[in-house]
């Protein structure tokens, strides 16, 4: 392996730490002793038990998950959640969204298929900020209020949990789980597709309150009706095994960091304000880079920049892929350029992209 990897700024699936694909690599063909690899080995074996229940004891310590809330490990990544969750908790009645961005949009679209949804609140100008509370619609007789907690294609983040209202909170964390400390138990229901702070793609983590369970539609499918899962311990049908040892590696990593007297998401909640700070302000101290997003609600996740002359926008990539800079082509529905910059992008890597951005600019 070369002695510097290029730095990986692609939205999902997502660079992982090193430390954490190395230990995976020596543990390939071998798992502890037991002559077979984690992706070899029964979902029922000992073995594969001790790799899930260390896993979930981790989740619920690093975000302190409440014990009345379940912790299950699924398949089909968030977007197919949208159909799952109204299908569990919706009760075939009505369901409030808020809109922030693309991925709400998804989200509120395919939950009218199996319940009454109302919009609780839309931007009027584009996703480039969040509506205040008091301006929300919400049903107090929903089944639940959903929003997203970290739109990523438009960069668009909430800091604070949208609470004071009476439905139970439901939150799309796909790329902001695990990057910040998070109030599970203000919410019924946390999901997260794994491909962005957690690990590979093939996992979806649900962290669901017990009291919502057991009110799957007729139509929702055993496989994907949370009672039946947290029931069999994330075990009805085979789980994501790999998936769910990398990920266990990676809460394994995240106890292990450190920042100052902070430790654990903290630690990294401190890490990832300074990475966003830091790129933040190349964009808004220049002439050339431009982010729309209010200053309040900008991702520490996902930052979303264009250039002032887009015909530049080839000459940029090509040279920023000459640095070993991978993967910051905006998304089709917005273009322009965006770096995701999750737990696993390190400080350095960051920098080397500001240095890159201001090079760019002299020189253009």
């Amino acid at each position: 392996m070369p002695e510097q990897r290029p730095w990986n700024f692609s939205a999902g699936p997502a660079t992982m730490p090193e430390e954490v694909l190395r230990q995976a690599a020596e543990e390939m063909l071998d798992w502890r002793g037991t002559g077979m690899s984690v992706m070899e080995m029964s979902h029922r074996s000992e073995a594969f038990g001790s790799i899930i229940g260390q896993a979930e004891q981790d989740l619920r310590e690093l975000l302190v998950v409440p014990p009345d809330y379940a912790v299950l490990f699924m398949q089909g990544g968030a977007l197919a959640q949208n159909a799952i969750l109204p299908l569990n908790l919706g009760r075939g009645g009505r369901a409030d969204y808020a809109i922030t961005g693309a991925w709400s949009v998804k989200s509120e679209h395919e939950a009218r298929k199996y319940c009454d949804v109302q919009v609780a609140c839309r931007p009027e100008s584009g996703f480039v900020d969040i509506p205040p509370l008091p301006q929300w619609r919400v049903r107090e007789d929903a089944a639940y209020l959903h929003y997203c907690g970290n739109e990523t294609i438009d960069g668009v983040e909430f800091h604070e949990v949208p609470g004071g209202f009476a439905p139970p909170l439901v939150a799309d964390m796909s790329s902001t789980l695990l990057s910040r400390p998070l109030d599970v138990a203000a919410h019924g229901c946390v999901y997260a597709g794994a491909q962005k702070n957690i690990g590979p793609a093939g996992l979806t983590l649900v962290i669901v309150r017990r009291d919502l369970l057991g009110y799957a539609l007729p139509a929702c499918p055993s496989a994907f009706d949370y009672a039946v899962v947290d029931a069999h311990h994330s075990m009805f049908n085979t789980p994501p095994t790999y998936a769910i040892y990398l990920a266990g590696l990676v809460l394994q990593w995240l106890r292990r960091q450190r920042e100052g007297d902070l430790q654990g998401i903290e630690a990294m909640a401190e890490r990832n304000r300074r990475k966003a700070a830091m790129l933040y302000r190349c964009i808004d101290s220049s002439s050339l880079y431009l982010n729309r997003v209010a200053p309040g609600v900008r991702s520490r996740m996902n930052i979303p920049f264009q250039l002032r002359e887009p015909a530049l926008d080839a000459a940029f990539l090509e040279g920023a892929r000459a640095h070993g800079l991978l993967q910051l082509k905006g998304h089709k529905s917005v273009g322009g350029m965006r770096a995701s910059i999750y737990n696993a992008m390190p400080e350095r890597g960051v920098r080397a992209l500001v240095e890159y951005m201001v090079e760019f600019e002299r020189s253009h």
